[in-house]
Order: structure tokens, then C-alpha cells, then sequence
């Protein structure tokens, strides 16, 4: 048994935190074990989509401070932002399927994904402010972009519970489902990406979108990126075969490598 195992089948890995038995509370060596993860499929083709979920009835409880030493002072190794890379930072798309209660850290993880299901009563909660220490893992910049200022100090400041269905009403999931329907909501987006969805496009376009949320780009800044881009993709094989597929109603073949032809979007547009 290891705290964090991944599956792959047909273009989707399966990251699943892997601690029921403490509702898939946080420690270091699950994040040691997440970032690797992350990290393999992110350089793998054979990996489309993501999807992160927790075993059991929970999606990951919070730190584990069963101990009582969650919370020491911090050595100079500490750093508050242990996902390394963050689920934004990498080239595949990354659904959060939170299938239970996702508290404290186990909820500022899933922020870090492009899109989170919920489980409609489950218990959510960026609970750091309630445990004498501030959120983590960048939340204090994903959760503004998600829900906006006033919303993001609603919930960072008071440390308050919602539920999936409030997750949803104020922007920071897309889905609530009842919760033994959540992982396969993850999955069907997941595979959907998969298969119909050209695996340097989502790569580009991902990477458009959280990195010029994060530069501050203008609007005409990133219509030039946008053009750039659409440079490298178009009159491509997959760019042909997107097409062929569409008109012959068939399921693309697509061949671009991710991990093999992969360029840093450029840097000239400010």
C-alpha cells in the first residue's frame, strides 16, 4: 500500500490519495508522493487527463495532526506550498473529483486543479485560519480567480463550512453530484479529454489560461499569444485529423507529443 497510487487506462490516470483509514489526511510523504505523480504523467503521452480523488468515503480531511505536531514551528526546509508542481503548473488537464470532505489542505489542493466535481453534502472548507495558521498552497491567488475578491475573503478569512451545492452557487466547483457519483463525473470529463480532445491544444491552452491569469496580460496581450499559438498548431497533423475525424464521425487519431515537441509560450508579448 503506498499513501498516493496511480492507474492509467485508456488516456486517464487515476491519482487517487490513499489513507482511509485517516480519511486521507495530509502528511509530507503524501505530498512527496502526489508531486511525483504529477509529475510522470505530466511527461507521459500516454496520459491525456488526470484525475485526482480520494479512497474511501473522503476526499482528503485536512492536514493529519493526529500527532499534535502539525502545527510546530517550521524548520527551514518548511514551505507552505508543497505541491511541487501545483495540479495549474503542469501540461495535462487535472479534474478533481472530491468525492467526500475536503478540509484545510485537502481543500486548497483541489483549487490548484482546472475543474473540481463535488459531492453535493459533503464538507468543505480552507479551515487554516480555524486552526491558528493562514491557508496554503497558493490559495490566497487560486481562490480569488476562481470566485473573485469578495468571495475568496468570505471564505479564506472565516474559515466557514459550505456544502457542494453552495461550492457550485459561488464558482469554486462547476459540478455537485451525490457523492457515489462524483468519481465517475471526473472520469467521463477525463475521457472525453482523452479521446476528442487534441492533446497539444489542451496542453496550449491550459497553459494560456493559467499563465496569463497569473502575468496580469491585457486582452490584446494574450490575443497575440493566442495568434502565436494558433502558429504552431494549425495546418498540423493533428489540426488535419481534427477535421477528418469530425467529418467522417469518427474518433480522432491524434499524434502530436506533448512531452516530445513541447515549447514554453513565448515571452515577447508584454
Amino acid at each position: 500500500m503506498t499513501d498516493v497510487v496511480v492507474t492509467v487506462t485508456d488516456g486517464v490516470a487515476l491519482v487517487t490519495l490513499n489513507r482511509p483509514h485517516r480519511r486521507n489526511a495530509y502528511t509530507p510523504q503524501m505530498g512527496a508522493l502526489l508531486n511525483e505523480a504529477y509529475r510522470r504523467c505530466d511527461d507521459d503521452d500516454a496520459v491525456r487527463a488526470i484525475v485526482l480523488t480520494g479512497a474511501g468515503d473522503a476526499f482528503c480531511a485536512g492536514a493529519d495532526v493526529s500527532d499534535g505536531g502539525a502545527f510546530d514551528a517550521p524548520g527551514d526546509t518548511f514551505t507552505a506550498s508543497p505541491t511541487d508542481p501545483a495540479a495549474f503548473e503542469l501540461r495535462t488537464p487535472v479534474i478533481a473529483a472530491l468525492n467526500g470532505h475536503a478540509v484545510g489542505i485537502g481543500l486548497t489542493i483541489a483549487l490548484q486543479a482546472d475543474i473540481r466535481v463535488v459531492a453535493e453534502d459533503a464538507t468543505y472548507a480552507v479551515a487554516q485560519v480555524r486552526r491558528g495558521v493562514i491557508p496554503d498552497c497558493m490559495a490566497h491567488w487560486t481562490l480569488p480567480r476562481l470566485v473573485g475578491g469578495a468571495v475568496a475573503a468570505d471564505l479564506l478569512l472565516t474559515g466557514r463550512r459550505f456544502d457542494g451545492r453552495e461550492a457550485v452557487a459561488l464558482g469554486v466547483a462547476v459540478r455537485a453530484l451525490p457523492a457515489a457519483d462524483v468519481l465517475d463525473a471526473a472520469m467521463t470529463i477525463a475521457r472525453d479529454i482523452a479521446v476528442n480532445v487534441a492533446p497539444m491544444s489542451a496542453a496550449l491552452s491550459k497553459r494560456l489560461l493559467w499563465d496569463t491569469m497569473n502575468q496580469g496580460y491585457t486582452a490584446r496581450q494574450v490575443a497575440r499569444l493566442e495568434t502565436e499559438l494558433h502558429h504552431r498548431v494549425m495546418g498540423g497533423a493533428d489540426a488535419r485529423e481534427g477535421v477528418a475525424a469530425f467529418l467522417e464521425r469518427r474518433a480522432p487519431r491524434w499524434s502530436a507529443s506533448v512531452a516530445g515537441e513541447w515549447k514554453p509560450l513565448p515571452d515577447n508579448v508584454i
